[in-house]
């Protein structure tokens, strides 16, 4: 009697010590959900946007932008980054097809809704567009990084023109090899540009921030209705130098100038000014006078053409998230704006939706969709569903395809 007292006992002991156990793990992990880093998600749609019409399609696509209404704009690079194949209506081959025109506004379905774009009388459209602005006023601005493009230039949402700053070909001098024209970069050009990737409107200010550029090196600001040059600063807000550094190499010390292209220079509601310095693998924090604050390295091994493309910001008041383009390794990678510490990524390479082939541009919505283009041979517009917060379980998230339960 005394034995089986004693196995049951031993029995109920052994239950409460794993039932504590039990209870001490649903602690552990119930604190640990609480405290586990959270980030955005999405998710690819791959039937957005809508087929275009006359058997239109798109060439090297640079550019994207949402406007106030929650319409997508593009601009894209059409006949000129087409091959013969894409383009038989143009050479009379065949049916289809032809190069939809630069500049394309769709509305939050997927619709097409404007269309317009190239030369025209008054003004200097670039020999290689790039990037694409709407600002607070409904005005579209234009950047370009063809070898003469020293301009800006700005229309009305219907195509009507309004403002050229700069001329083309500012930055050419004498003949080179072959008599091939040459350029050459000038940053404290008070009048014209050198290759400009991207323009972001303070509407408070009414200021131009000039990612400029692709030839030039430095930030460039501007008064938005007269296009005056008010201030410009280099990398760590020194005074820029156009002198060529060299290839980028991850192990020297970080270069005091910005490399070529200096690809965006996008303001946070705070009043940060953030510059994508492309090559250089780093993303700089500066106040609208051009102080330097912070920097981070991407990717910081990334050779070729860098990991920093392009950025947008998450929707939420604070703009907790930074969006960020890496066209090299082809993914979308989510920051902690404050600390600038990557969260997680999704992407990968590849022509599928939800897969990228030089992923440019980026931008999101209201309701903190993000939309994305894609240059060489990507040439496409892609939408990513955002699906709220949640616990960063990967790294690098990979495709991020539509789940199929929920």
């Amino acid at each position: 009697m005394k034995s089986r007292d004693l196995s049951i006992g031993v029995l109920v002991v052994t239950l409460l010590v794993v039932l504590g156990v039990g209870q001490a793990t649903l602690d552990r992990t119930a604190a640990q959900s609480r405290t586990r880093v959270q980030a955005p998600r999405f998710e690819v749609d791959p039937l957005w946007p809508k087929p275009l019409p006359n058997h239109w399609v798109l060439g090297s696509a640079i550019g994207v932008w949402v406007d106030e209404q929650d319409h997508i704009w593009i601009i894209h690079r059409s006949s000129a980054t087409l091959g013969n194949n894409e383009r038989p209506l143009e050479l009379k081959a065949g049916e289809c097809c032809a190069g939809a025109p630069p500049v394309l506004e769709f509305d939050a379905a997927g619709n097409l809704l404007e269309h317009w774009g190239g030369p025209g009388e008054g003004y200097q459209w670039p020999q290689s567009n790039h990037g694409i602005t709407i600002d607070h006023k409904g005005n579209v601005w234009i950047g370009g990084n063809g070898a003469g493009d020293s301009q800006v230039l700005k229309f009305t949402r219907s195509g009507k023109f309004l403002l050229q700053v700069g001329r083309a070909n500012a930055r050419q001098g004498p003949p080179g090899r072959d008599n091939m024209p040459t350029f050459a970069g000038n940053s404290h050009d008070p009048a014209s540009f050198g290759r400009v990737a991207k323009i972001w409107i303070d509407a408070k200010a009414n200021e131009a921030y000039i990612a400029d550029g692709y030839l030039n090196k430095r930030v460039a600001v501007l008064d938005a209705d007269t296009g005056m040059l008010k201030r410009y600063w280099g990398a760590y807000g020194n005074r820029p130098d156009d002198t060529n550094l060299g290839p980028y190499d991850p192990d020297a010390p970080p270069a005091q100038q910005f490399r070529n292209p200096v690809h965006c220079a996008d303001l946070a509601n705070d009043g940060l000014l953030y510059v994508c310095d492309r090559v250089n693998d780093r993303l700089q924090v500066f106040t609208r006078e051009g102080k330097f604050v912070k920097e981070q390295f991407i990717a910081k091994r990334t050779l070729n053409a860098g990991s920093v493309w392009d950025i947008a910001f998450s929707k939420d008041p604070q703009q907790r998230y930074i969006y960020l383009a890496d066209g090299v390794n082809e993914k979308v990678r989510i920051l902690d704006r404050e600390s600038l510490q990557e969260l997680t990524s999704f992407g990968d390479g590849g022509r599928q939706p939800g897969a990228f082939y030089g992923v440019h541009s980026i931008a999101t919505d209201s309701k903190g969709n993000i939309y994305t283009t894609e240059t060489y041979e990507g040439k496409r517009l892609q939408k990513f569903v955002y699906k709220g917060l949640a616990p960063v379980t990967r790294q690098d998230q990979g495709v991020v395809w539509p789940r199929t339960s929920r």
